[in-house]
């Protein structure tokens, strides 16, 4: 059997992954808040356990791999939106956990096993607190339940921080029937129009935390191999997660493996909506990048190295996709060749694989290439179809828009702009304008001929 190695946050090194049974490898990834579009640095954790998910079923069989991931769909974001937009907390939910599935499903991205969703578990979560209340580790005040950090010595294990650090270097929540300023809520009081559950503390909800805690014992059990998440979970949300667990099951071990991926940057930046260059996932998807080349991105960093998503790095990995598909066409794949097999499984060494691929396609050994690349997500026949017609390149019509759009605003004269827009309407492209400039989409019936330049 392919020996797996992992990078443990838990003991911070490369380890060889030994499942707690074989026959039922199990794995819990923390997935999204949903109230609104998944953005570009949401679907990299996607893309990296997804990978992971496909290596475990390759090595250990489809029927033995349980994948987990959920949804949190109780949260003070969504009660925002809902008061915000006028609709319900429903609709918002049940809305934006279908357009999460259809982009990540753009990107390859196969659906978890089980993809719970919090206010499913609420008695769970119910029932995990009241434990922690009567084994001393956590307590009601003002009608909230808090955890206690200091009944647990191991807090802080997994970021490597003590409590001490912590309350110095965090935006910690003061509050007056707090014991100890890093005790974190577990259940809280509800009024008004926000969601509410009966409990023996009263109309409420829970804490962001203790969901991840009740959803992964109910489906994978106290203790299970993986779990996963962007590394920015690790402090508070994991190393809450890890305390409650281990509290409320103290004979368990909770995960055996901690994984985080590293975040992304957008041309060398943070992405942030004030620089300008935040984009969901969504939006690059409707500028006409394909959801395939968006995986071979993400698949050319290693996961826990900063991505950096760069227009370049879209253009050079969408031209090596049509390569390597012109060369596969009707090519049945063979085995998953050594070299491919070992890099993957030495910690998820994409950028190796890559690597790997590049050397079959020069060698011809395309059979092979073909079942690396679609052990990793990539030459799928599901993804294909943008191969099949001309590449459109939006951000040049968006440059020349804005360029001509500014000339048209100094001079008044608008003629030119009009022109532009009609030639990119009438070659199927959705132009909606605002003040901040344009943004262009492919419409269904795109005329690719005509957006074609020098």
């Amino acid at each position: 059997m392919v020996e797996i190695k992992l990078h443990n946050t838990k003991t911070r090194k490369k380890e060889v992954f030994t499942p707690i049974d074989a026959n039922d490898v199990r794995m819990y990834v923390c997935g999204p808040t949903v109230y609104d579009r998944a953005h570009l640095g949401n679907a990299r954790p996607v893309v990296v356990f997804d990978v992971l998910n496909r290596l475990l079923r390759h090595v250990y069989g489809d029927e033995h791999v349980t994948y987990v991931r959920n949804f949190t769909d109780v949260d003070d974001k969504i009660n925002a939106r809902a008061a915000e937009t006028g609709r319900s907390i429903g609709e918002i939910t049940d809305e934006t956990i279908q357009w999460f599935l259809e982009d990540m499903a753009a990107l390859g991205a196969k659906e978890p096993d089980q993809m719970p969703r919090a206010t499913e578990f609420i008695p769970q979560m119910v029932a995990m607190i009241e434990g922690l209340i009567a084994s001393g580790h956590a307590y009601e005040a003002e009608g909230h339940v808090l955890f206690a950090v200091e009944s647990y010595q191991e807090y802080g294990a997994l970021s490597g921080r003590s409590i001490k650090d912590m309350i110095a270097g965090a935006r910690v929540e003061v509050a007056p029937y707090k014991r100890n300023p890093m005790d974190f809520v577990l259940w809280k009081p509800s009024t008004g129009d926000q969601p509410g559950w009966a409990s023996p503390w009263g109309l409420g909800r829970p804490g962001w935390h203790i969901e991840c805690s009740a959803m992964s014992y109910e489906l994978l059990g106290a203790s299970f191999d993986i779990h996963g998440g962007g590394n920015d979970l690790m402090f508070p949300h994991h190393e809450n997660e890890i305390a409650q667990s281990c509290c409320a099951h103290p004979d368990a071990g909770f995960a055996n493996y901690w994984m985080h991926n590293e975040m992304l940057q957008v041309e060398g930046k943070k992405m942030s909506k004030s620089l300008g260059n935040f984009f969901t996932v969504h939006d690059l998807l409707g500028q006409g990048v394909p959801g395939e080349v968006i995986r071979f991105v993400f698949l050319s960093t290693h996961y826990r190295k900063p991505m950096d998503w760069t227009e370049k790095k879209a253009k050079e990995a969408e031209a090596t996709l049509r390569k390597w598909r012109a060369l596969t066409d009707g090519v049945a794949p063979t085995n998953v060749a050594a070299p491919m097999l070992a890099a993957l499984a030495d910690d998820l060494n994409t950028a190796g694989v890559i690597t790997e691929m590049h050397r079959m396609a020069s060698d011809g050994d395309l059979g092979a290439l073909k079942a690396a690349a679609q052990l990793v997500g990539l030459l799928d026949d599901k993804l294909g179809a943008w191969a099949d017609a001309p590449s459109v390149d939006l951000v040049f019509w968006e440059n020349q828009f804005n360029v001509i759009r500014k000339i048209a605003m100094e001079t008044k004269d608008f003629e030119a702009l009009d022109a532009l827009k009609a030639h990119l309407t009438s070659a199927g492209v959705i132009v909606r304008m605002s003040k901040e400039g344009v943004e262009l989409e492919l419409g269904p019936n795109i005329n690719c001929q005509m957006l074609e330049h020098e």
